[in-house]
């Protein structure tokens, strides 16, 4: 079964109505946010991140152990898709993020990524690496979830990378639950909708146009069951949390799943 694709006059008003949608935030950020509470900021964000989903017609369908709304203090570990992402998960419960520092430097998402809590992250300088440890430790520390992913990248969704463990030192020194997600984006075949993926060599304008000529795109967060820290250490945890991931996607695809001796070594 192929994708269905929209035509150019949808594609120009879907773009043209992001264009709105990301000045409306911009205007908000501005404006509004230093008037509001961090609770009524949370909403805000959830609200913002649902709506844009809604323009691009991305349709999130949630399984496993959905987070209770008042989730707070947890690290939450899941492999890396698409810029899509961040959006479907800051939908669903407030949670900010670990990124390349890359995406800092991307017109007005990256402004306001930095605005809305994002941490930037050097992954190859391990000074910088240290740092953001402090600072995901800190923001867990003040209650905050956080997100990263620990693949390091980005893939086409048909595979798996090694989860780097750094960052997961951060859950380790504060104790704070580390909870695994799997994302996923089915084809209509049930295979891995691909063009929803960004990765390799694709610029962002490149993915966009991808994504605006598809008439629907279903994103499918299945949540793991979380995991405890206290016996654990950020190799340990790694490794579970891909295992978990990794089951989950196998199950979803009907393919024979990973064994241990199958899983890639963690890197550093």
């Amino acid at each position: 079964m192929s994708i269905a694709r929209t035509s150019l006059p949808t594609r120009i008003w879907r773009s043209a109505r992001i264009i709105a949608h990301l000045s409306r935030g911009v205007a908000t950020v501005i404006f509004i946010f230093p008037r509001l509470s961090r609770e009524a900021r949370d909403e805000t964000i959830r609200l913002w991140c649902e709506r844009i989903l809604a323009i691009l017609h991305v349709r999130v369908h949630v399984r496993g152990q959905l987070p209770d709304a008042d989730t707070r203090a947890t690290l939450f570990v899941a492999n890396h898709v698409s810029w899509i992402d961040v959006w479907a998960l800051k939908s669903l419960l407030p949670m900010r993020f670990v990124a390349k520092s890359e995406v800092r430097r991307w017109p007005v998402i990256g402004w306001l990524s930095m605005q809305t809590g994002t941490l930037f992250v050097e992954r190859n300088k391990r000074q910088e690496t240290g740092e953001a440890i402090n600072s995901v430790e800190d923001a867990l520390r003040d209650n905050d979830n956080l997100c990263f992913f620990p693949e390091g990248t980005s893939t086409d969704g048909t595979a798996l990378q090694p989860f780097k463990t750094s960052l997961f030192q951060a859950a380790v020194n504060v104790r704070a639950r580390v909870w695994p997600v799997m994302i996923f984006y089915p084809h209509p075949d049930g295979g891995a909708n691909t063009e929803a993926a960004f990765y390799g060599d694709l610029t962002l304008i490149q993915s966009l146009r991808f994504v605006l000529s598809q008439k629907e795109i279903a994103a499918e967060l299945n949540f793991a069951e979380p995991l405890e820290t206290a016996q654990s250490d950020r190799r340990q945890l790694a490794e579970q949390s891909r295992e978990a991931i990794a089951c989950r996607w196998h199950r979803l695809l009907r393919t024979e799943p990973e064994t241990a001796a199958d899983l890639p070594a963690a890197a550093q």
